[in-house]
């Protein structure tokens, strides 16, 4: 059993992180470190770290980086919640540190494991060549909710709250881009951080679109992938979260499963239903412990955590420009 402390207990430690922490059987949660009310509360970083091996750090995104350093610089493995850090200095910091103590780094980017993302892995290959893969993540949130991503500052507003996942999916399809444009835009009354995006990632003449908004009442498709074989496109969020929310763990009946099929498209016209896979967080978390206590590769690699960073950070550098921007270190950048 490898003993867990888990930093943070609000949206991201409650809901996500302690479930599956203990759905996983070779965890072992020990410590809590929050402000709140919890029987494994614990008062400080330092006693935390007197209880555990690995150190789960799930608190607002600007003390990723100071919880994640003192973490490594204990002695412990680290699991941080996406983002890795809001800078990528800082996360490279964090790639060095946990390089030289010779510990575990690693990225809660669970989407992965959403089961109309790995739907989409099973099925473009059948595709032919795709051009055209977007992507959205709508909401309907007129009114200001109350909280830390609402308010100016390190990591806050909402293409820092969805992009990570967002451009984790796309690098995992497609490799690096050749550039990236973007539209980022704070669209309420009243909205002091942005609350829309549309990003492109430019890869020859296929192209990414990435999009987000909290004014939409009716959700475009979650993702549309079109190819030169065909067309596949899936509505509806993955359902693990909500079902987590209330109270639905790993290895409940249903748990995962969603009743929303995706649909392929030929260009004969002929349509035909994809049923869902089912969702897999668990499987992050199985990943970690088969990393520490077998030697088994990363569920998710720091470095790509890193990378998706750095590509959010051109995103914003190309919407304030409103220019097209290429990818340091790409092959020949189109246009």
């Amino acid at each position: 059993m490898i003993r867990v402390g888990l930093i943070g207990y609000g949206l991201a430690g409650a809901v996500f992180h302690e479930p599956l922490i203990h759905a996983c059987d070779r965890l072992e949660l020990t410590a809590v470190l929050t402000s709140r009310e919890h029987p494994l509360h614990v008062g400080s970083v330092d006693e935390l770290a007197g209880r555990c091996e690995l150190v789960v750090i799930a608190s607002p995104n600007p003390t990723h980086f100071p919880l994640a350093k003192a973490a490594l610089e204990a002695g412990r493995h680290v699991v941080v919640d996406k983002p890795i850090a809001v800078t990528v200095g800082e996360a490279d910091e964090l790639i060095r540190i946990a390089g030289e103590r010779e510990r575990v780094l690693t990225v809660f980017h669970n989407r992965r494991w959403d089961g109309d993302f790995l739907t989409v892995e099973k099925i473009m290959p059948g595709l032919g060549e795709v051009l055209l893969f977007e992507a959205h993540w709508d909401r309907f949130r007129p009114a200001i909710k109350p909280g830390w991503r609402e308010v100016p500052g390190p990591g806050a507003g909402l293409f820092n709250d969805l992009a990570p996942h967002m451009v984790d999916q796309a690098l995992r399809l497609f490799g690096t881009p050749d550039a990236v444009s973007a539209d980022i835009e704070a669209q309420r009354g009243g909205a002091s951080v942005d609350d829309y995006f549309d990003v492109t990632l430019h890869y020859g003449q296929m192209r990414a679109c990435l999009r987000g908004s909290t004014l939409v009442a009716a959700p475009r498709p979650r993702f549309a992938v079109h190819g030169t074989t065909g067309s596949f496109v899936k509505h509806g969020l993955d359902p693990q979260e909500a079902q987590l929310k209330a109270g639905v763990r790993p290895g409940d009946p249903g748990f995962g499963e969603s009743g929303e099929d995706g649909l392929l498209v030929r260009p004969d016209e002929s349509c035909r239903a994809v049923p869902t896979e089912s969702g897999d967080y668990l499987a992050f978390y199985e990943g970690v412990a088969a990393t520490i206590l077998d030697g088994a590769p990363l569920p998710v690699r720091a470095e790509d955590a890193r990378d998706g960073l750095a590509l959010i950070d051109l995103a914003r550098r190309a919407a304030a420009l409103g220019q097209r921007l290429p990818v340091p270190g790409a092959s020949s950048p189109e246009g």
